[in-house]
């Protein structure tokens, strides 16, 4: 049972890395850090994996749950339950990641980016475990805390696979005799599996949506490239169709 007596010794600190998150990313677009936009370095090294720039907007949706979060462990009621308490230090890890990808990615430092960006991967993966293993999840653990990291995990796998293409494209990789092309359409059907495969065992109705987000998206930017544009449609269509079967379909009782 939890006790409501505790205090959470992470809350001021997930507090300051959110904010220290948020003005990274202010500074990335106002200077821009490094002289360069995140779009315009993108663009330097396009890939058929590549999604449309709006695509990216889903930055704002993560950013206002996560600001839910940070609110939701500081009421009392909430703020010192084994959920919230259990996920601090690797928010503070996923928000120093997500602070050095920035900084990385707009002094070029693609390589580097990539450690860090399968880092906060990594700390995302572990936040959205302990999340998804809250038993009886209250109506605010459901929306401030298993929603923000669901979406959140979800683009960061995909910005993931984004980036290891942008990573080989600018080291010409060879692609072992393949294509750019036969390489995106292999990554959009293991991204498609990996929506499965993550969000199957949660039954969670949300990771998948994030892949259709991007495969539409993906599809747009990609509209002149008829395979990799075929088989996002599908794929963003068959996952659609997949997490609208979750969402509706209640989880047997053992």
């Amino acid at each position: 049972m939890t006790d409501l007596n505790r205090t959470n010794p992470y809350k001021w600190w997930n507090l300051l890395f959110y904010l220290g998150v948020i003005a990274v990313n202010v500074l990335s677009v106002a200077l821009p850090l490094g002289g360069r936009t995140t779009g315009e370095i993108s663009d330097r090294y396009h890939t058929y994996f590549t999604p449309a720039g709006y695509a990216f907007s889903i930055w704002s949706l993560i950013y206002v749950l996560l600001a839910g979060f940070v609110i939701y462990q500081f009421r009392g009621a909430t703020g010192s339950r084994d959920s919230v308490r259990s996920i601090g230090i690797w928010f503070m890890l996923s928000c120093i990641f997500n602070m050095g990808w920035l900084i990385l990615w707009h002094y070029l430092y693609i390589e580097l980016s990539l450690a860090v960006m399968v880092l906060l991967l990594v700390s995302l993966i572990v936040i959205y475990r302990k999340t998804r293993a809250i038993t009886a999840p209250s109506t605010g653990e459901n929306w401030l805390l298993r929603l923000p990291f669901s979406i959140y995990l979800g683009w960061i796998s995909v910005a993931t696979i984004v980036n290891v293409s942008i990573v080989l494209v600018k080291n010409d990789w060879g692609g072992f005799g393949l294509s750019g092309i036969t390489w995106a359409v292999i990554m959009l059907i293991v991204g498609t599996l990996l929506a499965v495969l993550v969000s199957f065992p949660h039954r969670d109705s949300i990771y998948p949506l994030i892949f259709v987000w991007a495969f539409i998206a993906i599809a747009v930017e990609q509209r002149e490239t008829g395979s990799v544009f075929i088989t996002a449609l599908v794929a963003a269509g068959l996952l659609l169709l997949y997490s609208l079967w979750l969402l509706l379909t209640p989880r047997r009782r053992r």
